[in-house]
C-alpha cells in the first residue's frame, strides 16, 4: 500500500484522540500504513532496566498511527492540504499544495 507522506514531511492529525496536533514524520512503514509523527500518540510504557535503560520505570514514548489519520501540512498556507504531482522542465516529479501550488 502506497502511503501519501514521507519522512521529515509536516502533518496534522485529523482525527483521534490527538486531533488538531501538528508534528514531523518519524518513520514510515508502507506495508502497514502506518508512520510514527513525533509528539503524537504518546503511550506510558512500563520498561524493565536493560543496557539502553539503566533504571527502567515508566517511559513516555510515541507509537505508530494509521496512515489514513493524518493530512499533509503546509507551512506556506497554514493549513492541512491535498497535494498534486508536477512534472518540471528537467523531467523531475515533484508534490505540489493544491491551495498554494509550493512544491514539498
Amino acid at each position: 500500500m502506497k502511503v501519501h507522506v514521507r519522512k521529515s514531511d509536516m502533518v496534522m492529525v485529523i482525527s483521534g484522540k490527538d486531533k488538531g496536533k501538528t508534528g514531523e514524520v518519524i518513520a514510515v512503514t508502507p506495508k502497514k500504513s502506518k508512520i510514527l509523527v513525533r509528539g503524537v500518540n504518546i503511550v506510558s510504557k512500563h520498561k524493565k532496566p536493560s543496557k539502553e535503560n539503566m533504571q527502567g520505570g515508566i517511559v513516555r514514548e510515541e507509537i505508530a498511527i494509521h496512515s489514513s489519520k493524518v493530512m499533509l501540512y503546509c507551512q506556506k498556507c497554514k493549513s492541512v492540504t491535498r497535494i498534486s504531482n508536477k512534472l518540471l522542465e528537467d523531467g523531475t516529479k515533484v508534490r505540489v499544495c493544491k491551495k498554494c501550488e509550493e512544491t514539498f
